[in-house]
Formats: structure tokens, C-alpha cells, sequence
């Protein structure tokens, strides 16, 4: 396993546990709807990047495409949840169009892991 696949586990691993955190928050906070709509994004992809990680690393899909879906995944998490998450504590976006560009991330890296399950495999 290269060092950039444990990476993304380990990124995995901090969008697992800054979901729970998002989530905790959520259930106390009376105006969190933003915190929980960041919540599910991270704790879903951060489950999605595992399985990713884990088809990519077995050889079932293609390890640069699974890659590729794979960083999609991490930097489009990292936007849309980043920019709810700045809306909330600090009034203000992460930076214009920050959201919208995550979920586009993130809508490509689950299209690109579909490319990667259909493309054949090298022999």
C-alpha cells in the first residue's frame, strides 16, 4: 500500500470523526441545519473514500482512476462541508461558490469511481 493511499484513509478517518463532532453539535445547537448537512456529507464520503481506497487498492478498479475519484471525493468534501461549516461559526463564506463547486467535486468523483468499476482492467 503506497503511502498516498494511507493518506486518504487517514482522511477518511478525520471526515469520520469531524462528522460525528458536526453531528453532536447539530443535536445541541436550535439553528444547525448547515452543521448537519456537513455532518452527513463527511461521515457518507468518508465511508465512500474507504470503499474507494479499498476497490482501488485490490486491483477491482483501476488504481489512477480509483485515485482520481478518490481525491474528488476528499476535496469536495472538504468544500461543501467547509463552506457550511464557515456560514455557521463564522458568518461568512469559505470563499465564493465554494459549496457548489464541492458538490460538483464530489458528483464527479462518484461518476469517475462508476468509470472506474466499467473500464476493463490492464492485463
Amino acid at each position: 500500500m503506497t503511502a498516498l493511499w494511507r493518506i486518504l484513509i487517514a482522511l477518511a478517518g478525520l471526515m469520520g470523526a469531524a462528522g460525528v463532532a458536526l453531528a453532536a453539535k447539530a443535536a445541541h445547537d436550535p439553528d444547525a441545519s448547515r452543521l448537519a448537512t456537513a455532518s452527513t456529507i463527511l461521515l457518507f464520503h468518508a465511508c465512500a473514500l474507504l470503499g474507494t481506497v479499498a476497490l482501488a487498492e485490490r486491483g477491482i478498479v483501476q488504481r489512477r482512476i480509483g485515485m482520481v475519484a478518490a481525491l474528488g471525493l476528499v476535496l469536495g468534501a472538504a468544500l461543501f462541508s467547509g463552506d457550511l461549516m464557515m456560514r455557521q461559526f463564522a458568518g461568512d463564506r469559505l470563499f465564493p461558490f465554494a459549496a457548489p463547486t464541492g458538490g460538483m467535486l464530489l458528483i464527479g468523483g462518484w461518476l469517475v469511481l462508476a468509470i472506474a468499476a466499467a473500464w476493463p482492467r490492464r492485463a
